[in-house]
């Protein structure tokens, strides 16, 4: 029993410093890095701010764990699409999926990477070029193989990933203004249906696909 007790504490701190995360996450996105109050997040953690500090000693070191934890969200979707054994539809199709779900579900998490990225990455631009870039040479070197396969047409697959980056991140970034836009509090999930029904269409033609016609967003 008494060899559990350290795998216990470990998991409960696990879970509160995951539980700060997700509450600093909102206080960044709506105020930005230097905005934020570490004393806020703390009292929306239900913590005072000394011991909110025995887990994140700095407001850097909480900022750099809720970025860590968007990218791995990223990159895990990043995975999946880098598989050059399934169909280009399904992959490109799922991935779209993936990412848009992500903007609905996660969107203060969205704002808070974008954030950092327009403001030149000065505080984690190390861990993009590190993490991202050679995971992002890979899905290029899949599509080319599809390519010359002659499974796709042929794309300049950087650019057209950075295009579903940007159309599909727009959904949490830029939500509020095509709320007003269409006339309501927030976009509904059938909103969110249409995007990807738009977006396939639109990244399968880029690449010389035919479009299922299967009813739309699933």
């Amino acid at each position: 029993m008494a060899a559990d007790r350290p795998n216990r504490r470990l998991q409960n701190r696990d879970r509160l410093e995951a539980e700060i995360a997700a509450e600093a996450v909102r206080v960044f996105a709506e105020c930005g890095y230097e905005g934020a109050s570490v004393a806020a997040i703390a009292d929306n953690a239900g913590l005072s701010k000394q011991n909110l500090m025995y887990y994140f000693p700095t407001k850097q070191a909480l900022y750099q764990r809720v970025l860590d934890d968007v990218l791995d969200d990223w990159l895990e979707r990043m995975e999946r699409l880098a598989d050059p054994d399934q169909q280009p539809q399904d992959v490109l199709r799922a991935y779209i999926q993936a990412k848009l779900k992500f903007s609905r579900e996660q969107p203060w998490a969205s704002r808070v990477y974008a954030m950092e990225v327009i403001g030149g990455a000065q505080m984690y631009g190390k861990q993009i070029q590190e993490r991202v870039v050679p995971l992002l040479r890979r899905d290029i070197e899949v599509f080319e193989r599809w390519s010359v396969e002659g499974r796709i047409g042929a794309v300049n697959a950087t650019h057209l990933l950075f295009a579903i980056w940007a159309m599909t991140q727009s959904y949490a970034d830029f939500s509020a203004q095509m709320a007003l836009v269409l006339n309501r509090k927030q976009l509904s999930r059938k909103d969110y249906e249409d995007a990807e029904q738009t977006i396939v269409q639109m990244v399968l033609a880029a690449v010389s696909l035919p479009v299922a016609n299967d009813g739309g967003a699933r």
